[in-house]
């Protein structure tokens, strides 16, 4: 088979698939010999890499996540593509989005870790939206009286936010000021309320696209948390 056959293959795998696709599962698509005998990943990732070059300067780019790759809008297109999903898009709260946080950057955490960093119980709806979203999962059990349930990320979540491996995690003091902005406006639309019961309603909403890793990261979150790395 040639590289050009390989490539198209390929690349309509890539276009039929509804999650991102490792190179062990690309290969597999092939029968034996129609790939070079003990170069088959290599065959695949130049095609992989042909797909990639072919797709500068146009709106979808391949992109590779934690699972594996995939064909997606470009980023800087999201505020346009975005609107063919204004009827359904969710909002997550902060509660959510600062229990994502805390498990993110201190994993394995607990929930007892959790409530230390943000001050507050964690509501149930809260660590059952983020486990059904297969956000999260349980890791394993702290060594302490009770052996609490530790809780890390999983694969979908980094396919989710765009990112192939924990090491891509922007640091706590250049997301702060990322989300400053955003934060004062949202504090002065709402006057700072928040509800822990409305990731009850999240759960049941249809995820939009993949958000920016700096979305879910919030100000006081940054700061509580950098104070907590001393226990």
């Amino acid at each position: 088979m040639t590289p050009e056959q390989i490539k198209r293959i390929v690349e309509g795998a890539l276009f039929a698939a509804r999650a991102p696709v490792s190179v062990e599962r690309l290969v597999g698509l092939f029968a034996k010999d129609e790939l070079p005998r003990g170069d088959e990943r290599h065959a695949v990732r130049d095609a992989l890499d042909a797909i990639g070059a072919e797709t500068d300067g146009r709106a979808f780019e391949l992109a590779r996540v934690a699972s594996g790759y995939r064909f997606q809008v470009r980023e800087e297109l999201g505020p346009w593509v975005g609107r063919l999903f204004e009827g359904r898009a969710p909002r997550y709260s902060r509660a959510l989005l600062e229990t994502l946080a805390v498990i993110v950057y201190q994993q394995p955490a607990t929930r007892g870790d959790i409530e230390q960093v943000r001050g507050i119980a964690v509501s149930p709806s809260i660590m059952r939206t983020l486990l059904e979203r297969g956000w999260i999962r349980a890791v394993g059990h702290r060594e302490t009286p009770g052996r609490p349930t530790m809780y890390g990320t999983t694969r979908e979540f980094l396919d989710y936010f765009n990112l192939k491996s924990l090491d891509q995690l922007p640091p706590l003091d250049e997301i702060k000021s990322l989300i400053e902005p955003r934060l004062a406006d949202e504090d002065g639309a709402d006057g700072g309320a928040e509800s822990e019961d409305q990731a009850e309603t999240e759960r049941q909403a249809e995820h939009q696209g993949p958000l920016r890793m700096a979305e879910v990261v919030q100000l006081p979150l940054a700061e509580r948390a950098e104070d907590s790395n001393s226990r």
